[in-house]
């Protein structure tokens, strides 16, 4: 059994991937330059999965400036993660779920997510639980920026602290949040576009990568004009 076990850890890599298209090019591109990151764009384009894959290739390096990637999201409808049952640890794995699965994928293993978070080369967190950390030596990648209002976007970042790298992944058309919130992500894109240290990539219709189904269900529901 112990063999078994020593065994799989021994053949625990990361798949190679390249970019499908020029967006993800760019994305690529801009992240090996030592950027930080705002991708935002439809869905289906996958912002999240090259985030995370570059992430864990830059992580995963031998000489790696980073020790450890964290992510972040928030928790809707509800911010206040006390109305979930559960504790903290319950309460949030539900959330994890993409990120399993994408890990799980590019290590193609059922357990990879499991032993990134065992090696403690991955963290997951909400918004409800960030004031007083700083984060150090760590990419942070925050995704479904779009269901993060100003205040939460604000906080996230004023986390950031010495050797770190940060990429938001959303797209505000997507957002859960009422009208007023949903400002709130506009808000902070001016912030970022103004700040000189981040490349903001746009993805298109033209970048949706999940399949020919969902290409055609949001190119159809562009032209008729639903959000």
């Amino acid at each position: 059994m112990a063999k078994k076990l020593q065994n799989q850890q021994n053949h625990f890599s990361l798949r190679r991937i390249k970019p499908l298209t020029l967006n993800q090019e760019d994305t690529f591109d801009a992240f090996n330059q030592g950027k930080h990151l705002l991708l935002h764009g439809v869905a289906g384009t996958g912002k999240t999965f090259i985030s995370l894959y570059l992430a864990l290739n830059e992580v995963l390096k031998g000489n790696s400036f980073y020790d450890k990637i964290v992510i972040i999201r928030s928790v809707v409808p509800s911010r206040d993660m006390g109305f979930l049952p559960g504790n903290v640890k319950e309460k949030t794995k539900v959330y994890e779920e993409p990120y399993r699965e994408i890990c799980d994928d590019l290590f193609g293993r059922g357990d990879g997510y499991d032993i990134l978070k065992t090696k403690k080369l991955i963290e997951f967190g909400t918004t409800s639980y960030l004031r007083g950390i700083t984060f150090k030596n760590a990419i942070v990648v925050v995704d479904e920026s779009q269901n993060m209002n100003y205040h939460e976007l604000d906080t996230i970042i004023t986390r950031i602290g010495d050797n770190c790298r940060i990429v938001f992944c959303g797209d505000y058309r997507q957002s859960d949040l009422n009208s007023k919130e949903r400002t709130g992500l506009l808000e902070f894109m001016k912030i970022i576009d103004r700040m000189g240290c981040f490349d903001k990539i746009e993805f298109g219709v033209e970048d949706i990568v999940r399949s020919e189904l969902v290409k055609n269900y949001i190119v159809t529901k562009l032209e008729l004009g639903f959000a």
